[in-house]
């Protein structure tokens, strides 16, 4: 059911991802809700280099996908996204796990991502696929720039972390 995006299904891609977004607004985070997805271009570089995987329905439409780079030598989930009439089927954690495996074939020691720590699924549930939290101290300079850069997009108004696990 895991199999490579391609670029005719990158509209879809998005459109996953905006319906995933609306389950924040539920919980007073409206701009993440309102937050536009990566755009067509950014999502054809994953799917081009082979980092951009989707989980099929048995029609093979996409109702899921996690887009992945490496970032200081670690597998990063840069984002994952189930469409919420499929959630609660694990097919989040198979989409992770399926990044782990691509990480860990690239000689990647870790995984990593970035999310946000309060939003029960997010930080909590990475926590419970065996992800921990990556101190301040310990966030390497890649980690550090995307930190950075959620920052400068207001994704800080809201407690957000790294967060790593080791394959």
């Amino acid at each position: 059911m895991i199999r490579l995006a391609t670029a005719a299904e990158l509209t879809q891609l998005q459109d996953i991802e905006r319906a995933a977004g609306k389950c924040f607004a539920d919980i007073g985070m409206a701009a993440i809700a309102e937050d536009e997805p990566p755009s067509l271009k950014v999502l054809g570089s994953y799917a081009q280099d082979g980092r951009a995987w989707v989980w099929a329905d048995d029609d093979d439409l996409p109702v899921a996908y996690l887009i992945a780079e490496l970032v200081d030598g670690n597998g990063h989930v840069e984002q994952v996204s189930v469409h919420p009439d499929h959630a609660g089927r694990r097919i989040g954690k198979a989409l992770i796990e399926h990044a782990g495996e691509w990480a860990r074939a690239q000689g990647a020691p870790a995984l990593t991502l970035t999310t946000f720590t309060e939003v029960v699924w997010n930080g909590p549930y990475y926590e419970k696929l065996g992800f921990r939290l990556v101190p301040e101290a310990e966030l390497t300079p890649g980690l550090r720039e995307i930190r950075a850069a959620e920052a400068a997009h207001g994704l800080d108004r809201w407690p957000r972390a790294s967060m790593r696990k080791e394959l």
